[in-house]
């Protein structure tokens, strides 16, 4: 694989010494007990012999080791700290990991669900987490790190190969977890400062209130909204709709509306959609006020005519 960061070099320093020294211990130990199964078999010695308190033996057995831990200690750590030695002036960019994908805000305000960054420039990522604990890994670049809500995390790096490179989440987030997938597209800083400065400006549907609370909710951990079925059905063109629902054992047809919207959020076991699990959904009678409910319907209306 390709060492496409200034990271690169040390991580695999510290793998393959470390693998190194396993594999010695692979072969060593295991031709020794080869030897000593037949060398000291039955049929040579059919009369065991106990050894015991050889203070030699157990000094080099203890000593040996120690000296082999301390050893990957200090490549380890070695190579660890630049991992967490951020240099000044690094492009801050924060990465946002919600189920199921990953947002990109750039300084300006400019936001991408693909990392953009230039060549050769520090880059820190701030990372941030909306609902789960997620994992940022970017392996061409070595690099993982944890984010979890509530609490600050980072990496950094030093691309060093303009290319195109893949961004998995490494912490299972839930039933689509390995739909969570990005790329980081490295760029001639020219470029890069061209791409960053153009700010596209975003969907009114996308600033409506409605959906922060979706998305605080974790509403978007069971229904999508790009119509692919999850848990629960997704939200996609909902509002208006026409929908087979399940009412005390018996099928019926139903229109979305804001009643029966309300009725899904506060007592969600009485219209069941059909080809869904009864009691799957808990009620959030005692969550959401009065006013998230509205803002719910509100962003379903709004997003029925996008």
């Amino acid at each position: 694989m390709n060492e496409a960061s200034n990271l690169a070099h040390g991580v695999d320093h510290a793998f393959y010494f470390i693998i190194g020294i396993d594999l010695f211990f692979l072969i060593g130990l295991t031709t020794a007990m080869l030897f000593f199964v037949f060398k000291y078999r039955r049929k040579k010695h059919p009369k065991p012999t106990q050894i015991k308190e050889n203070m030699w033996l157990e000094f080099t057995w203890t000593v040996i080791p120690l000296i082999i831990v301390i050893a990957m200690f200090f490549v380890g750590y070695n190579e660890y700290t630049p991992l967490r030695t951020v240099p000044k002036g690094a492009i801050k960019i924060t990465a946002i990991g919600e189920m199921w994908k990953w947002t990109f805000v750039y300084p300006n305000g400019k936001e991408s669900n693909k990392l953009y960054v230039p060549y050769n420039k520090s880059v820190l990522i701030n990372l941030e987490s909306k609902d789960v604990i997620h994992s940022m890994s970017i392996p061409a670049f070595r690099i993982k790190e944890d984010m979890v809500p509530g609490k600050h995390n980072f990496l950094w790096f030093i691309p060093t190969i303009k290319d195109t490179f893949d961004i998995y989440c490494s912490e299972y987030c839930g039933v689509r977890h390995s739909y969570m997938l990005s790329q980081v597209i490295v760029l001639d800083e020219d470029k890069y400062m061209d791409w960053v400065s153009k700010v596209e400006k975003k969907a009114p549907v996308a600033d409506l209130p409605g959906l922060k609370v979706l998305q605080n909710n974790a509403c978007l951990g069971c229904h999508s909204l790009d119509g692919s079925t999850l848990v629960g059905p997704s939200f996609k063109g909902l509002f208006g709709s026409k929908r087979s629902v399940i009412t005390n054992g018996a099928e019926r047809s139903i229109t979305v509306d804001e009643e029966y919207i309300k009725n899904s959020v506060l007592d969600p076991g009485k219209d069941v959609a059909k080809g869904f699990t009864n009691g799957i959904m808990q009620s959030y009678k005692t969550v959401l006020k009065d006013q998230d409910i509205k803002d719910i319907v509100e962003y379903f209306k709004a997003n029925a005519k996008n």
